[in-house]
């Protein structure tokens, strides 16, 4: 087998992946810790300040993020089960077919999936997600979110940067 050809074979992740979907699962279970923690100490809507800029605060929300379509009814919650659903599923194929040596994909791939399935487990037991972070400044409050949002957040953030990177590679090609 001449070199031209080796060089392009393309190792997927496959079984292998089962490292990210670990990760996955400890965002999860993080996620769902901390939600139970807030859940059975803090007061509803009661803020405990932590800093000057950050409190806990136990809020409860049926909608999507910073609070969409939470009084639209009761149809939303299972809306976003199945495209949370759908979502999770494709993260997970996505993570079995990504290249082994795009960890920093399979790292977003994982912190998504994770924070999908954590807010998904709410919606299906609850009815709701459990929100209790809360950053503000000024009088100024940013939504309330969760561990599971947070790892959202980062994940977008970190395929926004293997987005980034990987176009820099391929002009430089």
């Amino acid at each position: 087998m001449s070199m031209a050809a080796v060089s392009s074979v393309v190792l997927r992740n496959g079984t292998l992946a089962w490292r990210w979907y670990l990760l996955a699962l400890v965002i999860v279970a993080l996620d769902q810790f901390t939600k139970g923690l807030a859940s059975s100490e803090l007061v509803y809507g009661r803020p405990v300040a932590v800093f000057s800029w950050f409190n806990l605060t136990l809020q409860h929300n049926t909608g999507a993020a910073f609070s969409f379509l939470s009084d639209a009814g009761g149809w939303q919650r299972w809306f976003f089960t199945v495209v949370a659903v759908v979502i999770s599923a494709a993260l997970v194929v996505w993570l079995s077919l990504a290249e082994r040596g795009q960890w920093l994909l399979a790292l977003s791939l994982a912190l998504i999936l994770g924070g999908a399935v954590g807010n998904l487990w709410d919606r299906l037991s609850l009815g709701y997600v459990v929100d209790f972070i809360s950053v503000h400044y000024g009088g100024w409050y940013f939504p309330a979110f969760n561990i599971a949002d947070s790892a959202i957040t980062v994940g977008a953030g970190c395929m926004l940067l293997d987005s980034f990177l990987a176009a820099r590679r391929e002009q430089s090609e």
